[in-house]
């Protein structure tokens, strides 16, 4: 009998324990399953479910629908922006008998100081159009009259060089300050497109990568480099990588606003530091050498450098060839490249030799190529041609330092 009464025991205490597990689990689920209360202010992302006349259904996860005053989402031209399906962002105002009232901001249908008060405090965006420029900032015309102050560094992610490009648009703004009933009213931009920045950037966190080609737009330019926003990332293209070809001014080629592609060659975001390329989304000039240029031929081409042991031509954007200084003086020694030619001259030359492995072109000047010897001395081959990288400062590149080393020593 004691030995059953032990079984009984023990298959219901193991029946206990396994309530306990599913109960447990149950609570588990149903927690992640759990509807989180809106509050108002609250920014939430909604699809749309069906367009009404007046109003937007939104599916917004809670048990009771989501609507949207349609005239928010209306363009210039009075046409609706989105359809059934589309993502909407939206602030929630209130709920009453499974109704959720949302909004994208507080425009014309709102008045009054009580109203500006209820956005502070909810953190939901106001309409306003910027009426002048005064002390410090813009005054700021919101719904129902209300003025307020917007400071010149709240206006935008950066500060605009001409105040009258401004004047008379209207903006969303968050009111980051309210005090005296409404009598002193702050107001900001720059935090709405900084909170979109950071969304942005989250967002691509999660897909970019070395190698990839996005769109960006110029933000500011350097002597070293441009700066590109990508949308919630702003990276460096270094002037070595704008193109193919030396560039020696980057605003000759470049300018801020300018929208165009780059490649994506490093991502750190810890220090927050990206590189791009304009040269890589480029077609290699080197691709089409065989069908541009032939060895014995002659052509035209620019003197892009002189260097202590010759002169550097562009015969084509990326692709420069070396003139030897040896060969330059037609036959009689010169001490530098520039006793014959001069940085931006227009020469004919002759092909000698194409290495596309080390990507270098050896040249002539064309009327010298027809006396040019055969062989070349040891002397005058060592100095081999090659097509320059461009460097980081005015100093040269590190081969040609080098170069001009084994010269002085020679001498």
């Amino acid at each position: 009998m004691k030995e059953r009464d032990d079984e009984w025991n023990e298959e219901n205490e193991e029946g206990e324990e396994n309530e306990e597990g599913s109960f447990a689990q149950l609570f588990e689920e149903s927690l992640k399953t759990a509807k989180v209360r809106l509050e108002p202010g609250q920014k939430v992302e909604g699809k749309v479910l069906q367009i009404g006349g007046d109003w937007i259904f939104l599916d917004v996860g809670q048990k009771g629908e989501g609507i949207l005053d349609a005239r928010e989402l209306l363009d210039a031209e009075g046409n609706l922006t989105v359809a059934v399906g589309d993502k909407v962002s939206a602030y929630f105002l209130s709920g009453s008998g499974g109704e959720l009232r949302f909004t994208t901001k507080l425009s014309a249908g709102a008045a009054g100081a009580a109203q500006m008060e209820e956005a502070w405090r909810s953190r939901i965006p106001v309409e306003g159009r910027i009426e002048k420029e005064i002390k410090g900032g813009y005054e700021i015309r919101l719904s129902g009259g209300v003025r307020a102050f917007c400071p010149f560094s709240q206006l935008g992610l950066r500060r605009q060089d001409s105040s009258v490009e401004v004047i008379g648009q209207s903006r969303p703004f968050r009111i980051t300050q309210f005090s005296e009933r409404g009598r002193n009213i702050v107001v900001s931009h720059r935090v709405l497109l900084e909170e979109e920045q950071k969304q942005r950037r989250e967002a691509l966190k999660e897909t970019l990568q070395p190698g990839m080609v996005v769109r960006g737009v110029i933000t500011n330019l350097r002597d070293f480099g441009a700066f590109v926003d990508i949308g919630g990332v702003e990276g460096l293209v270094p002037i070595s990588e704008v193109a193919y070809g030396r560039v020696e001014d980057i605003r000759s080629v470049l300018q801020v606003g300018q929208e165009l592609e780059v490649a994506v060659k490093s991502c750190d975001w810890e220090k927050n530091r990206f590189s791009f390329s304009i040269r890589d989304t480029l077609a290699d000039p080197w691709s089409r050498v065989d069908a541009d240029f032939q060895e014995g031929a002659s052509y035209t081409g620019k003197v892009a450098r002189l260097v202590p042991f010759g002169a550097f031509v562009t015969l084509k954007e990326g692709i420069d060839g070396l003139i030897h200084i040896s060969k330059l003086g037609a036959g009689r020694q010169i001490k530098h490249a520039q006793e014959v030619v001069q940085t931006g001259d227009t020469v004919a030359v002759t092909i000698e030799k194409i290495d596309r492995d080390q990507r270098r072109v050896s040249l002539v000047l064309a009327q010298s190529a027809a006396a040019a010897p055969a062989t070349m001395t040891p002397e005058e081959q060592e100095p081999t041609s090659y097509v320059e990288k461009p460097a980081a400062s005015g100093m040269g590149t590190f081969a040609d330092l080098l170069q001009g080393a084994k010269t002085k020593k020679r001498r």
